[in-house]
C-alpha cells in the first residue's frame, strides 16, 4: 500500500495494491496490521455506504464533535467524487484551509481524514457509492456541518451544474459563525 502525506499534517492518501486479471482485480483495501506498520492506529467502528444518484450531489461539509468525533477511511466503491476535508482545529497553522482528491472505483484511491476536519464529497457521475470506516459510532448529538460553498473556505468543487444538497446542508453556517469544537495539539 502507498501512503502520501498531503498539505494537511494527518490527512494522507492511501493507494492499496491492486492485483488483476481478465476476471478483474482483488485488493486489500483495509489492513490494521499494514497500517500499525506505517504508524497508523485507528480503531473502526463502523462502516458506511452512501448512494448518490445523481452528479453534482454534495455531502458535506460534515463533522461530528467530541466526544463523539470520527476518523474516517473514505472510499468510492462506484462511479467517482471529488472529495474534500478541511482543517478545523483551532490554532492549526492550517485552520481554515482545503484540500481536495478525486477518488474513483478505477483509481481505487482513499483518503484518511483524522478528528478535527470537516468532510464532504461531490459526486461526478450518476449512481455513486461511497464507502467508509468511522472510528466512533454516529451520535446524533454531535453531529454538524459547515456550509459547502463558504467563500471563506473557497472550495473550488468544479461542478457541471447546481448542487444537489440536503435540507440540512443547505442551512448549515459559515465558517465564521462556527466555534469549532476541535483545538490544534501540535500534533496532526
Amino acid at each position: 500500500m502507498n501512503i502520501t502525506e498531503t498539505a494537511l499534517p494527518g490527512v494522507l492518501l492511501l493507494e492499496p495494491a491492486r492485483f488483476g486479471d481478465k476476471r478483474g482485480f482483488f485488493s486489500e483495501s483495509w489492513n490494521r496490521k499494514t497500517l500499525a506498520a506505517h504508524g497508523i492506529e485507528i480503531d473502526f467502528v463502523q462502516d458506511n455506504h452512501s448512494l448518490s444518484e445523481q452528479a453534482d450531489t454534495v455531502r458535506g461539509l460534515h463533522f461530528q464533535s467530541p466526544p463523539h468525533a470520527q476518523a474516517k477511511l473514505v472510499r468510492c466503491g462506484r462511479g467517482r467524487i471529488f472529495d474534500v476535508v478541511v482543517d478545523i482545529r483551532k490554532g492549526s497553522p492550517t485552520y481554515g484551509q482545503w484540500l481536495g482528491y478525486d477518488l474513483s472505483f478505477e483509481n481505487g484511491l482513499q483518503l484518511l481524514i483524522p478528528e478535527g476536519f470537516l468532510h464532504g464529497f461531490a459526486t461526478r457521475e450518476p449512481a455513486t457509492e461511497i464507502v467508509y470506516k468511522c472510528s466512533d459510532y454516529y451520535a446524533p448529538e454531535c453531529d454538524g456541518a459547515v456550509f459547502y460553498d463558504d467563500p471563506n473556505i473557497g472550495i473550488d468543487w468544479n461542478l457541471s451544474g447546481d448542487a444537489i444538497l440536503s435540507e440540512k446542508d443547505a442551512a448549515a453556517p459559515r465558517l465564521a459563525e462556527f466555534d469549532s469544537p476541535f483545538v490544534w495539539t501540535g500534533a496532526p
